[in-house]
This record gives structure tokens, sequence and C-alpha cells, in this order.
């Protein structure tokens, strides 16, 4: 085979074809200022990773990092099984977070939480108060003002709905029977014992909401006096008295607002309920008869197993209000 000759001039050619394809242009000019630099630009910052939420029973999420996004998924501070007024107990059933004040069932309006919840008693004891406060000989009593019901309570028929309210003075002189109609009213029902008993012991099951010992003062019960005792004398008469829940003890109120002893709370997750121990008495569904918790007089130290089962559900006096369960 003859062999291949070297052709220099092609080689020649190929290396100039580059330079004589250049378009003029592309060629700079004389009267052109400087050529500008291109600068890259840094890419976006790329966003902080999603959470994705994957079932297990919790509906709690971990913390979040400024930006940083939440896909679908029933993570919140509190509960989505239950209404917002209410705490999830063991994903088994809701209880109020605290006692119930009421409100009529038809418009809303608030009620007198100084009296039984029906027109009837209300106005008797209204009437009654204002005479028997004058002919009182305790000088205590003669001072206090009876507390003025508002005018529809007194002159109309109505229904008690239960709400449930932070900071509010709640309702006693509760029934066993209004207690339930109140609960019904608002969509609820009166909690049963069992209920009632592991909603207070919460989640830790311990005697008392905030431990397993009693500690003088960390719930609002076995205070240092009795209404009755400070306006009549005597601790066992005239609990009807409307002004029974507005006495005070060295200058500070026996009952008090809901959630206003913090430290009396039944812990469930990241949510707490209030004041199941002390403050007022809390009806059960018992066909018998019961209410539990003690009330700020009462001399217990049985936290969450105090009970009483002397009364009918048709009882009522200042000491007793409701809470409800879902």
């Amino acid at each position: 085979m003859p062999a291949v000759r070297s052709r220099p001039h092609l080689t020649l050619l190929m290396a100039l074809l580059p330079a004589c394809g250049r378009s003029s242009a592309e060629a700079p000019r004389e009267d052109a200022g400087p050529v500008p630099v291109a600068v890259a630009s840094a890419p976006p910052a790329s966003p902080p990773p999603q959470l994705l939420y994957l079932p297990d029973g919790g509906d709690l999420g971990p913390p979040r990092a400024p930006g940083q996004g939440l896909l679908p998924g029933p993570w919140g501070t509190r509960s989505q099984r239950c209404p917002e007024e209410m705490v999830d107990v063991q994903g088994r059933f809701c209880v109020d977070r605290y006692e119930a004040t009421l409100v009529d069932r038809e418009q809303g309006r608030e009620l007198s939480p100084y009296y039984h919840p029906a027109r009837m008693q209300s106005q008797r004891e209204y009437g009654r108060w204002q005479k028997a406060r004058l002919e009182s000989e305790v000088a205590e009593s003669r001072e206090m003002a009876v507390p003025v019901p508002p005018a529809f309570q007194l002159k109309e028929e109505f229904e008690p709905r239960a709400q449930v309210k932070a900071g509010v003075v709640p309702n006693g002189y509760v029934s066993g029977d209004a207690a339930a109609k109140a609960c019904q009213a608002a969509g609820k029902r009166l909690c049963t014992q069992e209920e009632w008993v592991t909603a207070c012991r919460g989640e830790k099951n311990r005697k008392f909401p905030y431990g397993d010992k009693y500690e003088q003062g960390r719930c609002n019960v076995f205070r240092e006096s009795h209404p009755a005792l400070v306006l009549h004398g005597n601790p066992s008469i005239n609990h009807l008295d409307p002004r029974l829940l507005k006495v005070k003890a060295n200058g500070k109120p026996l009952l008090r607002k809901t959630g206003e002893t913090p430290d009396c709370k039944s812990e469930w997750g990241n949510d707490a309920v209030f004041d199941m121990v002390g403050n007022l008495d809390e009806w059960v569904d018992d066909a018998k008869g019961r209410f539990s918790g003690g009330f700020f007089a009462r001399s217990t130290r049985e936290g969450c197993d105090a009970s009483i089962t002397a009364h009918p559900r048709s009882y009522y006096d200042y000491s007793l209000g409701v809470r409800c369960c879902k």
C-alpha cells in the first residue's frame, strides 16, 4: 500500500478557520469603553426543609426553625379531637378546661353565678336576702349588699347552658339536674365518676393535680375560713345566701376565678385541666347524686378521690358547680 503523504498546507488552513469565522460585530471597537465583566450572582438560598407529619398517635410536632414549613398533619398546641375549650384525656374523652359559667340557652345572656339558674329560685332568694341581711345579728352580714341578678333572670323562664372561660367567676348554686341540662345544652354531658377522677389525676396518675402528697395552698381547698361562719356565725346554716361566694378571707376572695390557681392543674400533654380539686365541688353523672373534688372551704385532703354522695341530684347550695365532658 502506498504511504499517505502529509499535507502541511491543510493543517495551516484548519488552524486559521476559527479566527476567520469570527464576525466583525464581535471584534472590539477602538472607541468602545471597557468591556463589562459578567459577575455570576450567588444562587438563591435554599429554604429550610419542610417537616413531614407521620401519624404516631400524638398531636404535637417538633419545634420549627424560622421560615420552616409544615406539611399537613394534626400538629398543634392542643388536641384537634376536642373542642378548643376542652382537654383531650387519653384520646378517650374530652373534659372542660375550667369550671363552667352559665348563660341562658336561647340568647347566651350571662346568668348570675350567685343564684340557682332558674327564675323562681333566683327571684325568691334575691327578695329574701335583701330583707334578711338587715335583720342579721352579724355586722358583716348587715354591711354586705346582696348581688343583683340580671333582670331577665328574675322575670323570664330560661334554661341554662354551660360555657367555659378563663378568668371569670364560675357558677355556684347548681343542682345535679341543672348541671346535666347545662351540659346537654352545650352539646356535652356530665362526666362519669371514673372519667372525672382520671382527668383530675393527670397523665402521671397522681392523687393530687400537682403530685402524690397534699400541699396546703396548691389548690383552693381547706381554706382558712368558711363563708357562712363569716356572715352568719355558723358554717352549717343559710347555704343559699347569694353572698356566700363573695366572702373574702384576709382580703382575698374564698372563691377564685377560673384558672386563677395555676398550681392546681391536672396536666395532659402540653395542656391542663384547672381546679378539679377545690374552688367548687362538681357534679358527676350518678343517678343517686354525687359531686367530687371538694370546694374552697371543705376540710379535705383527699384530692382527686374526694367525693360526696349524701345529696340527691335535686340538691343545690353555694358550693356546687359543674364541669362537662364529651
